[in-house]
């Protein structure tokens, strides 16, 4: 069905009806997606999940809008919210470190690889622990620790678990 375009209306071949043509406009960079108001920067607490779990990790920079409560992220600013929500979930679970999972792993003579098949992992996810970008669940944290403090265990998991 062709139609024809008349000032800001479209207006279709059978002049059964017509459309309000609109038009988008620009909106400023500061301006609220949502609702178009300005945004103001502040530092305030924000919440993100870790793990099925809501973490609330304050100070992190934002804007903020006054009128609908919508709350924006600049790329920098959200690694510094996921940065802070793992920091504060280990930390709240008492959970190994990266660093403490790439030294257990040197110590027990294992590439990343190795180990991730001993615990049944996917291939990326030990690297994305021992870098911080991910954290991990609490009973794995516990099979960690059981290869740290515990002898033998390596020898067992490498018999029935390979």
């Amino acid at each position: 069905m062709k139609t024809k375009r008349r000032k800001g209306r479209t207006v279709l071949p059978d002049g059964t009806g017509s459309r309000e043509r609109r038009t988008a406009r620009r909106l400023p960079d500061d301006a609220c997606p949502t609702c178009g108001t300005t945004m103001r920067k502040r530092r305030g607490t924000l919440s993100l999940p870790v793990n099925g779990e809501a973490v609330r990790v304050p100070g992190v920079p934002h804007l903020h809008c006054p009128s609908c409560g919508e709350n924006l992220l600049s790329y920098e600013e959200a690694g510094v919210l996921e940065q802070g929500a793992l920091a504060l979930y280990r930390a709240r679970h008492h959970l190994l470190t990266g660093d403490e999972i790439r030294t257990l792993r040197k110590r027990l003579g294992l590439t990343q690889a190795a180990l991730a098949r001993l615990l049944r992992l996917g291939a990326n996810t030990l690297s994305r622990w021992e870098a911080g970008r991910n954290v991990q669940t609490a009973a794995m944290d516990v099979l960690l620790r059981l290869l740290r403090d515990v002898p033998g265990s390596l020898a067992y998991l490498k018999r029935h678990a390979a």
